[in-house]
């Protein structure tokens, strides 16, 4: 499966699905803690986690000089993202700085980079929010990230929102928040919550219509066999 075709099955898959699949799994650590949509309305985003790690702020190495410097993993993280992928940032949960502002956003969403996940604030954040960037963070906040934490390194295991992220992974993110999807079993995933979606929505359909909780969720036999007349149905 190709990654746009991924992306797009992905894009129709809630992070509540995606976390019920995955535990049948025996994957329960998968959902990031902190993270959350920095704007209203933010659209489902899906793509392969690009990682930056910052390493923790030692006034030897965020002296003023810092600031001239172009090649601080963060600033090269802004242009070597690839487009259509996530940039997930490692800020050691710190909320007293920012992973990025609305500049540093703006080049991201001018890039076609599909968002940014940070464990850190954002600063800027009415300009962030503007920039069209789809953000997932714990909120906003005006120091720089020079000011708390010190240059890292790019596309490499990290931890965000206390989850395991391996450069790779598919990262899906909606109002219930992020979550994880290891790469080697990201097809399966996808196709078994799609499927799921379109389970409970039959589901949904019977509920709506009075039908009571025991035998349809979880469905026993009888009323599987009748989500599977009405997917026939509804497909042909």
């Amino acid at each position: 499966m190709t990654e746009t075709n991924l992306t797009t099955k992905f894009k129709k898959v809630s992070t509540a699905t995606l976390t019920m699949q995955l535990l049948k799994r025996g994957i329960k650590s998968i959902w990031m803690y902190g993270p959350k949509p920095l704007g209203l309305n933010q659209d489902r985003i899906a793509g392969p986690a690009y990682t930056l790690r910052f390493i923790p702020g030692r006034e030897d190495l965020n002296g003023p000089d810092i600031l001239k410097r172009t090649d601080l993993a963060q600033r090269r993280a802004i242009e070597e993202c690839p487009s259509g992928h996530i940039l997930v940032v490692d800020a050691l949960g710190r909320q007293d700085g920012a992973a990025i502002g609305d500049i540093l956003a703006t080049r991201l969403q001018v890039r076609g980079v599909a968002g940014l996940v940070s464990d850190a604030n954002v600063r800027d954040a009415d300009g962030v929010i503007a920039s069209g960037l789809p953000v997932w963070c714990p909120g906003a906040a005006a120091p720089a990230s020079v000011a708390n934490l010190s240059d890292g390194e790019l596309n490499v295991p990290i931890g965000c929102g206390g989850v395991a992220v391996i450069p790779g992974d598919w990262i899906i993110a909606d109002n219930d928040g992020v979550v994880v999807v290891p790469q080697n079993i990201a097809e399966e995933i996808a196709e078994d919550g799609l499927e799921q979606e379109i389970h409970e929505e039959f589901i949904l359909q019977q509920v709506k219509n009075g039908a009571q909780i025991p035998g349809h969720y979880p469905p026993n036999e009888e009323n599987i066999s009748k989500y599977r007349l009405w997917r026939g149905k509804s497909s042909s």
